[in-house]
């Protein structure tokens, strides 16, 4: 991981795990960075992964677990008739849509999580042969998606360096040298 995160508070345990999260965003959001819409939507790599496709598919990934813990029906539904759109832009889908998307996927699952009660509350999923029977913990969620968003943040970086060379070290300067404010 190039980036160094900010501590928690002591004993903040849903603000550490919300942390490494926004931190895997982050790593995958960062491989986008300066690129055309064309390059992100490009699959120069061996496998048909785009990167604005992983972006998309992570925040819809998420926001379907938040909504399934919740209890509330998910904002998309997919099945293998349209499982791929996931993975790319889709009618009038932008890169800046989806960026903005996943930024209120993000927010919503901070406010589902400071929310809870208790990250021991459990929830069962939706029948499907994929997710487990037995009923599952937000905590464990949280950890889940920590690992599925960094999964593919390491599959972002690969398709990012095969497009263009650039590392996640170099992305990360990169964007930190744009966020600073103009002669600094």
């Amino acid at each position: 991981m190039p980036t160094v995160l900010a501590a928690e508070q002591p004993g903040d345990e849903r603000g550490a795990l919300l942390t490494f999260l926004e931190g895997q965003r982050g790593n995958l959001r960062r491989t986008l960075h300066g690129l055309t819409a064309a390059q992100a939507s490009s699959t120069p790599s061996a496998s048909a992964l785009c990167l604005i496709g992983l972006a998309k598919h992570v925040a819809e990934v998420e926001q379907g677990w938040v909504r399934d813990a919740s209890g509330v029906p998910r904002a998309v539904r997919r099945d293998r008739s349209n499982w791929s759109g996931c993975f790319e832009l889709e009618g009038e889908e932008t890169v800046e849509s989806v960026l903005a998307y996943w930024d209120e996927v993000a927010a919503e699952t901070e406010a589902a999580v400071r929310a809870l009660p208790s990250l021991d509350d459990t929830f069962t999923l939706p029948e499907a042969p994929w997710f487990p029977k037995e009923p599952r913990s937000w905590r464990w969620m949280l950890l889940h998606l920590i690992s599925e968003v960094a999964r593919h943040a390491g599959h972002a970086d690969i398709v990012r360096e095969t497009l263009d060379g650039k590392t996640a070290f170099e992305l990360v300067r990169e964007s930190e040298a744009a966020a600073l404010p103009e002669g600094v």
